[in-house]
């Protein structure tokens, strides 16, 4: 996984998920933050966790049997300009 997103539909809140490129070896950590895109401005950036990749991918599952889903990149260099 190099880069993976959710969308809250009700609130419009994003979360990136992406692979910590310093970590190798058995144990992967991911970056998780939350945002939401702002038009004409840079994304507002709310929290960042540093999270093993299993739990990481826990969090994903519990956030997608809430509701949200999938979604394009809404900022960071994959964002479509």
């Amino acid at each position: 996984m190099e880069e993976a997103w959710l969308r809250d539909p009700r609130a419009g809140w994003q979360v990136r998920f992406h692979k910590d490129q310093r970590t190798w070896g058995r144990e992967t950590w991911v970056f998780v933050d939350t945002g939401k895109a702002m038009p004409d401005h840079l994304p507002l950036l709310k929290e960042r966790y540093h999270l093993r990749r299993a739990d990481a991918r826990v969090l994903w599952e519990g956030l997608m049997a809430k509701g949200w889903l999938k979604t394009r990149p809404a900022w960071g260099v994959y964002a479509e300009p």
